[in-house]
Order: structure tokens, then C-alpha cells, then sequence
């Protein structure tokens, strides 16, 4: 499964979320991070995925990622190599 990740790279510019915010928003560190409810790459529509994908190209730091997760089946998760159950 592939889900959308921002990595430790972001410099919180709000570019992200400010192409979508249906996927991005900022913790409380207001650092930006994938909802994790919506971070699924693969179930989203086509007009997301295009968002998706602006975000990820015009993001300045390159620090949004499409990473694949292994045998994760949940919606909460959003991590590398997921071992939930």
C-alpha cells in the first residue's frame, strides 16, 4: 500500500497545504503532516492524487514522499514498514 508521508525535511511553508488540504495539515509543532486518515495514496481519487502530487512537486524542502508500507491494512497508520495488526 502506498501512503503519502512528510518527512523530516519540512520547513512548515504551508505550500502543502495550501494546494490540499484534504491531505496536509500542521501538528501542533506546526510542522506539516499527512492526515492520517486521508493519507492513502492508493484510495484516493484522481483529482487528489493530481493534488497530491503538485504538493509533493512544489514542496521546497522535498519533504513530502509517497512511501510504500507493507502489509498495513489500517487508515491510522502512516509509517515505514508498518507492523500493525
Amino acid at each position: 500500500m502506498k501512503k503519502v508521508k512528510v518527512n523530516e525535511n519540512c520547513i512548515s511553508c504551508g505550500a502543502c497545504t495550501a494546494i490540499c488540504d484534504e491531505v496536509f495539515t500542521f501538528n501542533d509543532e506546526m510542522v506539516a503532516e499527512a492526515i492520517p486518515e486521508n493519507n492513502n495514496f492508493e484510495k484516493m481519487n484522481d483529482s487528489l492524487k493530481d493534488k497530491v502530487l503538485e504538493a509533493l512537486e512544489g514542496c521546497p524542502a522535498s519533504a513530502i514522499e509517497i512511501v510504500e508500507v507493507n502489509d498495513c491494512d489500517c487508515d491510522e497508520c502512516h509509517c515505514e514498514g508498518c507492523s500493525c495488526e
